[in-house]
């Protein structure tokens, strides 16, 4: 199942990279140009979060394309980026090099990390926006996190809510604009097979490999899994705002992002969790 996510990260790489969605030439060169740019993934919050980041040693697992990584290298931090697919990796350094922005990708699995990288500790273990749940065990990967930390580091993981992956993609043909409970919240029963060829962003059909495997993890098994790994949680914030319109009636916030029109629930869409090393 993780060659077979590696295998569909690969081929959907390219098309990401041409995309609208991930508008790479938007984020210009050196750190001025990409902290404009980087609107678009981190919100004010989230950067309140992690305060100043200057010269500090920061990792961000599940990198895909970098740009959050980027961003990281432009706040300050001595950035490195992670991830399972060697086409993302590549892009990814593409995109550095053109920014000018100095960021370490290197490519493997992110539960070898700690090896991957030589045994370094960082001050920040970065992740999430759809990282998680292409994990099948949150243990293991906590205990990768608490071994990438130094005393004192801190982990920060800004996720999709559970709920929002629970509620599926879209409406099945012939039902309405209702959002209705599609999948497990919970985890345990195994992963969801998907074999997509349209990915999320813009762009034509993914070539190649189409089938990936997802897990479903509830947020208390995401906290449990940190705890159980030694680290201590001091936030979790629930926000019903997305960094993009996932569904066709959401309007726009201040801050730039979405989120469901007035008539409709308030739900939390994505989370934000805090964590450090003693």
């Amino acid at each position: 199942m993780f060659r077979a996510n590696q295998a569909n990260w690969d081929a959907r790489t390219p098309v990401h990279s041409a995309s609208r969605f991930y508008d790479l030439a938007g984020a210009g060169t050196g750190p001025e140009d990409v902290l404009a740019w980087s609107a678009r993934w981190f919100a004010p919050r989230e950067w309140e979060d992690l305060g100043d980041l200057t010269g500090t040693d920061a990792v961000h697992l599940q990198c895909h394309l970098g740009t959050e990584t980027l961003a990281l290298a432009a706040r300050g931090a001595r950035a490195t980026g992670l991830d399972l697919s060697p086409a993302s990796v590549a892009a990814a350094r593409e995109l550095a090099a053109r920014t000018g922005l100095a960021v370490d990708y290197r490519q493997g699995n992110v539960y070898d990390a700690v090896e991957l990288l030589g045994g370094q500790r960082f001050d920040l273990v970065y992740t999430g926006k759809g990282a998680l749940h292409y994990l099948p065990d949150l243990d293991r990967w906590a205990r990768v996190v608490a071994g990438l930390l130094r005393g004192g580091g801190r982990a920060y993981v800004v996720e999709f809510h559970p709920l929002l992956h629970s509620l599926g993609d879209m409406p099945e043909e012939g039902e309405g604009d209702e959002l209705l409970l599609r999948h497990d919240y919970l985890g345990g029963r195994g992963p969801r097979h998907r074999r997509v060829r349209h990915s999320y962003t813009d762009g034509p059909p993914v070539g190649g490999a189409a089938d990936s495997y997802e897990w479903a993890h509830g947020l208390g098994e995401t906290v449990g899994a940190l705890v159980r790994a030694g680290l201590t949680v001091t936030r979790l914030t629930e926000s019903e705002e997305l960094p993009w319109p996932r569904w066709p009636r959401m309007v726009r916030t201040d801050s730039g992002w979405w989120r469901l029109p007035d008539d409709r629930p308030r739900i939390p869409l994505m989370y934000a969790l805090l964590a450090t090393r003693p």
